[in-house]
């Protein structure tokens, strides 16, 4: 750890991992208890579930307008403010007490939670390479799993031993995001690993034909991840009768798997390919929801759930890297913004629309549809060809890489330092 501390992309590993691991506590306790929160305490019908579903997703859907409006401040203390928006929005959730009154809490979550999925992946890919871009990313999806897995536990014996109600334990989830938006602040102005003095120049907004195919991968990985998330956990509480604990133990089970198979699955990224390895997560969405879907025991349903959760994060990293392999460096940032928009597109009107077939069909329904919906996103994978696929100035970029590298003489030393990829503490 102090070897890592030495270098900058090591520094800002560590600051990074701290801050995920926090922000990974805050969130998923807060995901882990909220779905009762609605169902205990504000006692939520299945539509009004489908609406404050709906709600909590604007902040996605609205992403590209608040990352182009603070272009100029640089990501990390970008993500810090978030983080401390995010923070406030945890703490006043215990003011809630009907339906409207909890709406301006999930918008001020919203809006924190998803500018910080965005920047964070930012960040994590500025420590290294495009080749060992989903190496890093598997790490720190493992960290963050750490802390998750810490937060599950504290809320776990929260309400398995009956400490604390729901409204104290919002206001120590956002404490500890806070402590999140201290660890990111001072993180260094990094590219490809390397120190620069100013932070990295970014675009305000991107729309580019050229990442067509990233963007439709994130329209569908969108729709299919806004039904699972929006009602898999509620089948696991309303159809199963899972309490908090029994849903928390679910998600300890899901987060521990996820600290061992996220950095396997990073490096698989970068292995295999990304359309290679998204091809098969698809097929594997396919079978997992499929089950879920046709499960008749709490069993088969918590099986088919962690099956789910643990490879969903693989479809956001190879859709990154893939990103980050074809787009100017100037676009990255702004260009992940505009996939998470496209991806929230589809989270306003599916929760809502779904919440209603739930209500008055089954909930079966709504997860066959997310099959349909991945069967589309395979054959979307399929065309991915990253070396072939690459935008003009990508190509001058790398171009101008390899010139530069080339006109270095053979005995000249490094400059600069290493990145997270070349540190062998990590």
């Amino acid at each position: 750890m102090r070897e890592m501390w030495r270098t900058p992309a090591g520094r800002g590993f560590i600051m990074l991992g701290v801050m995920g691991a926090a922000f990974g506590f805050a969130m998923n306790a807060h995901g882990g208890i909220v779905t009762n929160y609605f169902n205990d305490v504000l006692h939520l019908s299945g539509p009004q579930f489908g609406y404050i579903m709906a709600i909590r997703e604007i902040g996605g859907f609205v992403l590209i307008f608040l990352t182009a409006a603070f272009y100029r401040v640089s990501l990390q203390r970008l993500t810090a403010g978030a983080l401390v928006v995010l923070a406030i929005g945890y703490a006043l959730y215990s003011l809630a007490g009907d339906f409207w009154t909890v709406i301006p809490w999930v918008l001020v979550t919203s809006f924190g939670m998803h500018t910080v999925l965005q920047t964070q992946t930012s960040l994590g890919m500025s420590l290294t390479t495009a080749a060992r871009s989903g190496s890093v990313l598997g790490r720190l999806g493992a960290v963050q799993q750490g802390g998750t897995l810490a937060g599950l536990v504290m809320v776990f014996l929260i309400f398995k031993l009956h400490w604390l109600s729901y409204r104290p334990t919002f206001i120590i989830l956002g404490a500890v995001a806070f402590i999140a938006a201290l660890a990111v602040v001072r993180f260094p102005h990094l590219h490809e690993g390397q120190l620069r003095r100013v932070a990295p120049k970014r675009e305000p907004i991107v729309w580019s034909r050229h990442y067509r195919l990233y963007y439709w991968v994130c329209l569908l990985d969108g729709a299919r991840q806004q039904i699972f998330f929006s009602f898999g956990t509620w089948v696991l509480v309303n159809r199963f009768g899972l309490e908090v604990k029994d849903v928390v133990l679910v998600l300890l089970a899901v987060t521990f798997a996820g600290i061992f198979t996220s950095p396997w699955l990073g490096r698989a990224v970068d292995r295999y390919g990304e359309r290679r390895i998204l091809s098969i997560i698809n097929i594997a969405f396919i079978g997992a929801l499929a089950g879920y879907a046709l499960a008749n025991s709490v069993i088969m349903a918590a099986v088919f759930y962690c099956v789910y959760v643990v490879i969903a994060p693989t479809a956001f990293i190879g859709g990154s890297t893939y990103l980050r392999k074809i787009c100017a460096p100037r676009d990255l940032s702004a260009s992940l913004a505009m996939g998470l928009t496209i991806a929230h597109a589809t989270a306003i009107a599916v929760p809502v629309v779904t919440g209603f077939i739930l209500n008055f069909v089954g909930y079966q329904v709504p997860f066959f549809i997310a099959c349909g919906i991945a069967v589309v996103a395979f054959f979307v994978t399929l065309r991915l060809d990253p070396s072939k696929q690459k935008c003009p100035a990508r190509i001058a970029a790398d171009e101008a890489s390899t010139q530069q590298v080339a006109a270095q003489p053979d005995d000249a030393q490094p400059t600069g330092h290493p990145s997270v990829g070349d540190q062998r503490t990590l």
